[in-house]
């Protein structure tokens, strides 16, 4: 996960979040802890789901106190229960409480999103089909978001606009239509020398047909396509392309849709529609 751009993003969120939640000085810790006492506190899971935000919890103690030392006792990606105790993290007692909030923030959510994906990817776990997420993420913490979706069993679709082509109706529409839509992408893509994936989001049979004969993609999105719609468009693109379904597909619809052949299913809601883990960092 750790590229230098993700990296990058991560400490930028955590030095974000600590001036918008310290400010200058934390006055109740400030104020009736003594500076120099060390003490412990552990995490302690309140409902049952999957763990996630371990390895960002170390990065935001480390960021905020190289002296912060972290025992993990669950790993990211683990099924949880009430009760379990995922780490104890030791040190000042002022670190502590100035780190509790955003470490719980974070992680509260991640879990939310990998159990959330983990639904869907248990429902469909004997097809083939992947889960994808979307760009539907909370501004500032997509590379979270993502991880989380990732931890969960899911597959992260592109990062953001600069990491694959996606051509949406509205880029059809804007460029005078499919075929020239994706033949400007080509022709860019040449000029500029750059090696990214083309997904074309197609709102009818009629279009897959149009960017078959175009060609030169990768990936045909099936947008808002009934399920009946969905075996057809699977059996016409007969794995000349991989196939994603997307839009108002829910846990209800989802392995019908999986059920039709198509390679990955994008769901927003796994980021957009979260109910966050229960978790509680304790005092020791």
């Amino acid at each position: 996960m750790m590229d230098n751009r993700v990296e990058d993003l991560i400490n930028r969120l955590i030095d974000t979040a600590f001036l918008e939640d310290i400010g200058d000085g934390d006055h109740t810790s400030l104020s009736c802890i003594p500076t120099d006492l060390p003490g412990s506190a552990q995490l302690l899971v309140k409902s049952e789901g999957v763990l996630a935000g371990i390895g960002i919890a170390r990065k935001v103690f480390h960021r905020f106190d190289p002296e912060l030392v972290m025992e993990v006792y669950l790993d990211d990606g683990t099924w949880v229960k009430p009760g379990d105790v995922a780490f104890k993290i030791t040190g000042s007692r002022l670190s502590i409480l100035q780190t509790e909030r955003l470490v719980l923030n974070i992680m509260q959510r991640m879990s939310g999103i990998a159990t959330e994906t983990h639904k869907y990817v248990e429902k469909i776990k004997d097809y083939p089909t992947k889960i994808l997420d979307t760009r539907k993420t909370t501004p500032g913490m997509r590379v979270l978001d993502k991880e989380a979706v990732r931890l969960g069993g899911g597959v992260n679709h592109r990062m953001g606009l600069y990491d694959m082509i996606m051509i949406k109706d509205n880029h059809a529409d804007f460029a005078g239509g499919i075929r020239p839509a994706i033949t400007n992408v080509q022709a860019y893509l040449k000029t500029n020398k750059l090696n990214l994936a083309i997904e074309v989001e197609a709102r009818s049979i009629d279009e897959i047909k149009e960017i078959m004969e175009v060609g030169g993609i990768q990936r045909i999105m099936l947008d808002n396509f009934t399920i009946a719609q969905t075996r057809n468009a699977v059996q016409l693109i007969n794995h000349q392309y991989e196939t994603e379904s997307s839009g108002g597909i829910t846990l209800a619809t989802l392995v019908d849709y999986a059920a039709c052949g198509v390679d990955f299913i994008s769901i927003g809601a796994i980021t957009h529609q979260v109910k966050s883990l229960d978790l509680s960092l304790k005092a020791i």
